[in-house]
């Protein structure tokens, strides 16, 4: 397995070969809020003390309110949803066969192939495991209800869904063979603060593929496998705080969706003007198609602004929204363009 996987980011090396300091650059080859929500002061004791169950209490109610999660589904946080993500082949069986539509976010295929034995298929009805990214990054897809929980145990990943919470399959999460992830860096802005969810039933697999004892099925818990791999103190004091303070705070988000939208309908304008085609995205990150993606890279680099490209494509190159404040800075480096 390559150490060194595809992301956004990787402003260090842009810095070194364009120029300048990371203050100068407009980094938005990530698809994170960059409006984030405001932390506000932090209680001393988060630093200081081992997080204690009443924070997570409080944090786990906040977000079963906020994501309307039925009755009967569990949730489980964690640092982070990639921690989840690493974690998700050990719930079900090894050595079997995953079914991860792409081109996608590559830490669901990583976390397959540093198992070791599980492989990846081209077709659902051949894996015990499949995974949809709803909305899809890069490009924006979304997963109808009667494609997901087909076979074995499904995971949507609904990193980027906060933005289109009428889009969300949580209410599938009630049945066991559903695992729905939530990550909580992009759409309030803060992915340094590491916090993400696991949201399903006690069992979020089918029955044949719960373990067997002496021929008989027993009662797998997955999601306390799941408690059990993150380990004791899986989220940080800070983080306990911060993420209910957010959850609990329903007009920011309403607000932020408002401002996100607005902001992607001119980020579209303005690629559109300098000859880009809209060909996907969501309301934290567009993808666009260029005739050369590398060579558009390139010039807004001139510009100081980071942009995505992709391996697997040399035409699309996918834009995260700037800052309020920094928008002059992006309209100057696509002059030229068109």
């Amino acid at each position: 397995m390559s150490d060194k996987r595809d992301h956004g980011g990787g402003l260090d090396a842009a810095v070194a070969e364009y120029g300048g300091t990371r203050g100068d650059w407009l980094d938005l080859s990530t698809g994170i809020n960059p409006v984030p929500y405001p932390v506000g002061e932090i209680d001393p004791e988060a630093w200081t003390a081992l997080p204690d169950q009443g924070a997570m209490d409080r944090l786990l109610a906040a977000a079963r309110k906020f994501w309307n999660v039925p009755e009967g589904a569990e949730i489980v946080a964690a640092n982070g949803a990639s921690a989840i993500i690493a974690k998700v082949p050990y719930l079900t069986d090894h050595g079997s066969k995953a079914y991860i539509p792409g081109p996608t976010y590559n830490e669901h295929a990583a976390a397959i192939e540093a198992t070791g034995t599980w492989t990846q298929t081209d077709k659902l009805n051949e894996a015990t495991l499949s995974v949809f990214v709803h909305p899809n990054n890069p490009t924006g897809r979304f997963w109808e209800a009667e494609r997901i929980g087909a076979t074995g145990l499904c995971v949507v990943d609904e990193s980027f869904c906060d933005v289109y919470p009428h889009n969300s399959h949580v209410e599938q999460s009630k049945h066991d063979s559903i695992l729905i992830l939530k990550s909580f860096g992009k759409f309030w802005g803060l992915a340094g603060l590491r916090l993400g969810f696991a949201i399903g039933t006690a069992f979020t697999m089918s029955p044949i593929h719960r373990p067997k004892k002496d021929g008989v099925v027993e009662k797998a818990v997955p999601m306390a496998t799941l408690q059990e791999h993150l380990g004791p103190w899986a989220v940080a004091g800070p983080a306990l705080e911060i993420g209910a303070r957010a959850l609990e705070d329903v007009a920011w988000a309403e607000a932020t969706r408002a401002r996100l939208a607005a902001d992607a309908a001119r980020l579209d304008g303005l690629m559109t003007r300098a000859g880009a085609k809209v060909v996907g995205g969501t309301d934290l990150f567009r993808l666009y198609e260029f005739a050369d993606a590398e060579a558009v890279q390139a010039h807004l680099a001139k510009g100081h602004v980071w942009s995505r490209i992709f391996p697997y494509s040399k035409t699309w190159l996918r834009l995260g929204l700037p800052h309020p404040d920094r928008w002059g800075q992006l309209e100057a480096a696509v002059e030229g363009l068109a």
